[in-house]
């Protein structure tokens, strides 16, 4: 099975179903904590505009999922797991009014997925 940069949980997945019928295609962008905090945003397919310094690190759900290009180095050695917690978020991201928000657990990757990943 290939290695996946970002993978979702089972309360991520529904939820992102939950988003996906009311709101059509969906994208990520992992904040890179600025504003909002460092978590990742979810936007209808295109409203997010991503620039020649962001990095698409695959799929969640059919949805892509970017962070930039500086945080990528930072993050490139784990993986990331896409969840979701109660709570509101003080972010635009789309589940913010629903009272739960996305957020990331993260865990290293081996050398033998490292190896694979390159």
């Amino acid at each position: 099975m290939p290695v996946l940069r970002v993978i979702s949980t089972d309360k991520a997945d529904e939820l992102i179903g939950r988003l996906r019928r009311m709101h059509g295609p969906l994208m990520f962008h992992q904040s890179g904590g600025c504003c909002d905090g460092s978590q990742p945003m979810c936007f209808a397919d295109g409203e997010f505009k991503t620039g020649s310094s962001d990095v698409c690190l695959g799929e969640v759900q059919g949805c892509r999922f970017f962070m930039s290009q500086d945080q990528f180095e930072y993050w490139k050695h784990t993986q990331l797991i896409l969840d979701v917690t109660p709570g509101r978020g003080s972010s635009f991201s789309l589940e913010i009014p629903l009272g739960v928000r996305f957020f990331i657990r993260s865990r290293v990757f081996t050398e033998e997925e490292i190896e694979e990943l390159r």
